[in-house]
């Protein structure tokens, strides 16, 4: 483990067990986890006093588009890091071209997970 600050990612993932597995990748490359499994629960700590210094959200949530939770997550919080995850390979490119973050395909091998994680942290 490193001498940088522990940092705390906010994961927004509707599969419980996805959620899981990447959330113990994270938390053994030493970061702090929370997780929300819907957009109302990820609103809920983006309005709190929680630290987050990352939002990685599944694109394609119940209720509200991954995209349009990176848009509210930055009205919230304007320099809030955001990584996309999906396992959809169809998305319009108006869509890719205006995301406010990186878009890596599910499932993401471990390695790089926490390689994409410590780039959007500046952690690496």
């Amino acid at each position: 483990m490193s001498d940088l600050p522990l940092k705390t990612i906010l994961l927004v993932e509707d599969d419980e067990g996805y959620a899981y597995v990447v959330a113990k990748t994270l938390t053994g490359a030493g970061y702090t986890v929370t997780i929300a499994p819907d957009y109302r629960d990820a609103l809920k700590v983006l309005e709190s006093a929680e630290i987050v210094h990352l939002l990685m959200t599944d694109i394609r949530l119940p209720g509200v588009h991954g995209f349009a939770l990176g848009r509210m997550a930055r009205h919230r919080r304007p320099g809030l890091q955001i990584l996309y995850a999906t396992a959809f390979t169809d998305l319009p490119q108006h869509e890719i071209d205006t995301a406010l973050g990186k878009i890596l395909l599910k499932p993401v091998d471990p390695d790089l997970l926490i390689a994409e994680v410590r780039v959007a942290l500046g952690d690496g």
